[in-house]
């Protein structure tokens, strides 16, 4: 047998040290990447920022994001879980039910057992499954505090069903920071570009990669306090810039999410740039 040529024994020896070839990630808009614009046009987020963080700890990893914004868990579970399934990853991220806790036929138990179901398929598969409970969204958007209580409830249903199934919670809804505004968008239902920094290097961390620590969950320094007619504006400004065309659309049976594809559909080496 010839022997192998220096690339080939380099090429082998990385391929050695890869715990995950393949990575797949399945939701809503937050997984897709809003608001973390990218140089493109798009959105980069905090699924895109773990894939690099994996394939530069191991020098490579395939990734997909079949995400797609306004997707209800029942819908994740019906569209993207088959495909997923089919892409046969190795690793995973499983995160969704913000959708559902803004609809008024929000149900706890029925958004957990879809979460449940599409974590025990992908476990099932021999895949590494990470997930992430939800922030209290109250700190972000006060006007959102009736919401509080579901996404509690949510979240204490998610911790139990990722016990039964052998999936890794990053326990995202029990640190404070998560609710911090300043890492969050415009529109108070999207992390900004450091708070999907913050997810990534959590996730990195939860995954026991090289390199992080718990750092991402410190406390951001002290905000200036702002004069109560500053808030109050800024509520009104988010009000009529935000939440009413979003009612609006509602109200029309419509979604962000409208004849929009997923963003990386099919698994594609990641790009590592050059040091």
């Amino acid at each position: 047998m010839p022997a192998l040529s220096r690339n080939c024994r380099v090429a082998f020896r990385r391929l050695a040290r890869m715990m995950w070839r393949r990575y797949v990630a399945i939701g809503d808009s937050t997984t897709e990447g809003l608001d973390d614009p990218d140089e493109a046009g798009g959105y980069r987020g905090w699924a895109d920022r773990f894939a690099l963080a994996v394939a530069r700890a191991q020098g490579g990893l395939e990734y997909a994001n079949l995400a797609i914004r306004g997707r209800t868990t029942a819908r994740i579970r019906a569209e993207q879980l088959p495909v997923a399934l089919e892409l046969a990853p190795d690793l995973a991220t499983v995160v969704a039910g913000m959708n559902d806790v803004l609809r008024p036929s929000f149900d706890a138990d029925r958004v957990v057992e879809d979460v449940r179901a599409m974590q025990r398929a992908l476990v099932g598969q021999g895949a590494t499954v990470l997930t992430f409970t939800l922030p209290d969204p109250a700190p972000v958007m006060p006007l959102a505090r009736p919401l509080r209580g579901r996404v509690l409830a949510l979240n204490e249903a998610v911790r139990a069903a990722t016990a039964e199934t052998g999936a890794t919670l990053l326990d995202l809804g029990a640190h404070p920071v998560a609710s911090d505004p300043r890492l969050w968008s415009d529109d108070r239902l999207h992390a900004n570009s450091a708070g999907h920094e913050r997810i990534a290097a959590a996730l990195a961390h939860t995954a026991g990669l090289p390199g992080y620590d718990d750092s991402w969950s410190r406390p951001l320094p002290p905000a200036a306090r702002r004069p109560r007619h500053e808030a109050v504006r800024a509520e009104l400004a988010w009000t009529r810039r935000h939440l009413l065309p979003w009612l609006g659309r509602h109200l029309r049976g419509r979604s962000s999410g409208d004849d929009r594809v997923a963003k990386r559909p099919v698994p594609l080496p990641v790009d590592l740039p050059a040091d």
